[in-house]
């Protein structure tokens, strides 16, 4: 008989503790997937500012050759 109140008394705290870990275990899936959405458009911001400092650069040395030519021809 003296194992029966040991029991009766972690059925409620186990399920308690089941409850809990459910709801972590969705919290941090949720959170996970909004890090990984952040990260993604990090990634994205980053490939376009590359893109665009590559642009600028392009047409730095477009305008220097330019600028060169210029010279040249005087």
């Amino acid at each position: 008989m003296e194992g029966i109140p040991t029991v009766v008394f972690f059925i409620p705290f186990g399920g308690m503790a089941m409850i809990v870990a459910i709801v972590g275990i969705v919290f941090w899936y949720k959170a996970r997937e909004r890090e990984l959405a952040v990260h993604q458009d990090m990634r994205t911001r980053e490939m376009e500012h590359q893109r665009k400092l590559k642009e600028l650069d392009l047409e730095l040395e477009k305008a220097k050759a330019v600028q060169a030519m210029g010279k040249a021809a005087n």
